[in-house]
């Protein structure tokens, strides 16, 4: 089973809004579900490198390792993978969010972001996040 290692990032505004992207449609699986910003830790990186060359690569921001807190970590397996997401907040960053990959995005409340379709293995980490906001 192949096994992919993912940093991820709660991007929180100065209201307490925690940034969500939507997959593209372009992108087959699990197109249109909603997701924490981030993507595969590559060989020799620690996850707080890919997080920040991920939000760097997607959404033309800057951060750095210091502003990322780090909060948990989900061990999923779907069918033909498995992932380790790894989950950091942000509140600190340089630059306006202009997604590069074309996805929306969306400022959302800590209390509703129950309310957004998400993969499965994201969707463990919302209780977590509700309460380290």
């Amino acid at each position: 089973m192949i096994i992919q290692n993912v940093a991820i990032g709660a991007l929180v505004d100065p209201e307490g809004r925690v940034l969500l992207t939507r997959r593209s449609e372009r992108n087959s699986v699990m197109a249109n579900f909603w997701e924490f910003p981030g993507g595969k830790i590559l060989p020799q990186e620690l996850p707080e490198e890919a997080l920040v060359r991920e939000l760097r690569e997607e959404l033309s921001i800057e951060t750095w390792d210091s502003c990322l807190a780090p909060v948990t970590f989900v061990s999923h397996s779907y069918t033909d993978f498995h992932v380790i997401l790894f989950l950091f907040i942000c509140r600190r960053w340089d630059g306006v969010i202009f997604p590069k990959e074309g996805q929306k995005f969306s400022w959302v409340k800590k209390n509703e972001l129950k309310d957004y379709e998400m993969p499965e293995a994201n969707s463990y980490l919302v209780a977590i996040l509700r309460d380290w906001i």
